[in-house]
């Protein structure tokens, strides 16, 4: 697999995209990110109306040392810098949505892909949970919000209370269940964020500004 792919669709296929409008006024940047194999890739690329940008390299016997593939045997590829995706919210505003490569060898760009970020999405694999944890922490040093979306890999159930205490989060932070491969399912994990991104800033100005919630 070439080093930067794109996800090609026929025009007249049904899954085509739709093309780009007049240059938007206001770019929106949204992070999904996570641990190693959690959809991130598979999340923007159902949800983008153009042909995401993927920067995913072929997973070769030299990694096998590096990379615990343990709880992913049917992944192949893997992201080495960033997924890129672009969705229009209006005629003045888009939202651009980058994953972050989820192996610990590359969290060293998560850092620089949190700069002028709005929000992120949290992709949990509630099979290894643990593995969402370092997302979690760098968020929160970052001071950037978030929300929490489980992939569904089909494991074992688990009920919010207990994902909300493994995961230590606060009771604000929005968490639902999603499935990566659908382009539905997708689009509410970003209406999620992006509703709870308004609450969010909306408390802060109220807090600079009182008279703002006047």
């Amino acid at each position: 697999m070439d080093s930067v792919t794109s996800d090609a669709r026929t025009s007249q296929g049904a899954d085509a995209r739709t093309p780009l409008g007049a240059q938007a006024d206001n770019g929106l940047k949204i992070v999904v990110v996570g641990g190693f194999g959690v959809g991130k890739t598979t999340l923007v690329r159902s949800v983008s109306e153009i042909r995401p940008l993927n920067t995913e390299e072929t997973m070769t016997q030299a990694g096998v040392a590096v990379d615990d593939i343990s709880e992913v045997r049917g992944k192949s590829a893997t992201t080495v810098a960033f997924d890129f995706g672009r969705i229009t919210l209006d005629a003045r505003n888009v939202l651009y949505l980058f994953g972050a490569p989820g192996q610990e060898r590359f969290w060293f760009l998560w850092d620089r892909l949190f700069s002028g970020t709005l929000g992120a999405v949290v992709l949990v694999d509630t099979r290894r949970i643990d593995d969402s944890w370092y997302a979690i922490d760098r968020l929160e040093h970052h001071g950037t919000p978030f929300i929490v979306a489980c992939n569904d890999f089909g494991g074992s159930a688990h009920t919010a209370a207990q994902i909300r205490e493994a995961l230590d989060l606060d009771p604000q932070v929005p968490l639902l269940d999603c499935d990566a491969r659908s382009r539905e399912s997708s689009k509410r994990v970003l209406i999620t964020l992006v509703e709870h991104l308004k609450t969010v800033y909306a408390s802060q100005s109220a807090l600079i500004s009182p008279e703002l919630a006047l």
